[in-house]
Order: C-alpha cells, then structure tokens, then sequence
C-alpha cells in the first residue's frame, strides 16, 4: 500500500514504542485491536485534515489519535470496573498516556475529549474534532466489517 511520508514518518516513532505496542494485545472492536484501530484512526484523521486542507498541528493530530484509546485493558472482560468502559476509558487513556509519555494540550485534549457527545465537555482544538469524527468513522467500519483486516492492521505491518 502507498501511504504519505509524512504520515509514515510522523507515527512509525510511536509505533516503535514498546509502551505504545501494548496496545496490540487487546481487542477493540470485532478482531480489531486497540493499536490497529488507533492508526487507522490517526491515518483517517491525517486523511481529513489533508482532504479539507485544515490547519492543524499533524504531529499532535496523529499522536493524540494514536493514544486516545490507550486504556490498555481488555474491556470485554465482565470485570465490574469495565462497565461503563464507554465513559471511563477516555480518563483512564488519559492517565496512561500522561504517565509514559509527555503530551502536548492538543493531545490530553484529543485523549480525552474523544468520547464528545457521550462525555459531554466539547473538545477545544479542531485536532481533538478531526479525531473524534475519525475514531466514529472508523469505530463504525470495524465493528460492521467482521473479520476483515482494518487499515492499522496492514500500516502496523509496515513499519
């Protein structure tokens, strides 16, 4: 597949992170993992802003994207604290993120702010909108696509 040097060379950094590779041990939607899910969200984001010729921090925009679902369990478990994972996981990537990595505004922003409407506190930065429309986008697919591969699968191969 052909994908934007600018886009290969802004996620392949953390996508060579150990930290962020956790990630790939859990499931997100259908056979989705939570790491392929996230890049193919912050190629979709990377894809709009392009697209609609958007002035946005790329750099923020695809690590924001890459860590908004870095809650790093499996939800699926019946564990009671994973009820309202729907709510929560927004904070807990949050926390996750802010503890192994230094993130800008816009990232604790997108991370946290994703989740709009059903956290109800708007996101403040257009980056945090273009991810949270990309995460609906996307989210949508690969719960509807069964089995098939989604675009983080065959990007996270070629790094």
């Amino acid at each position: 597949m052909n994908y934007e040097k600018e886009f290969m060379d802004l996620i392949t950094p953390l996508l060579k992170d150990k930290k962020v590779r956790q990630m790939d041990a859990f499931i997100q939607h259908g056979t989705t993992t939570c790491l392929e899910h996230t890049i193919s969200v912050a190629y979709k984001s990377y894809c709009i802003a392009k697209k609609h010729n958007i002035n946005c921090d790329l750099n923020s925009l695809i690590r924001g994207a890459v860590l908004h679902d870095y809650f790093l369990y499996d939800w699926h478990d019946p564990d009671p604290t994973h009820k309202w994972h729907g709510f929560h996981h927004a904070g807990k990537a949050l926390e996750n993120a802010s503890r192994d990595f230094d993130l800008t505004v816009i990232e604790q922003d997108i991370i946290v702010k994703h989740r709009f409407p059903l956290n109800i506190t708007p996101p403040k930065y257009i980056e945090s909108y273009i991810v949270t429309i990309a995460d609906k986008i996307c989210s949508t697919q690969e719960t509807l696509s069964g089995s098939k591969k989604c675009l983080g699968y065959y990007i996270l191969n070629e790094i």
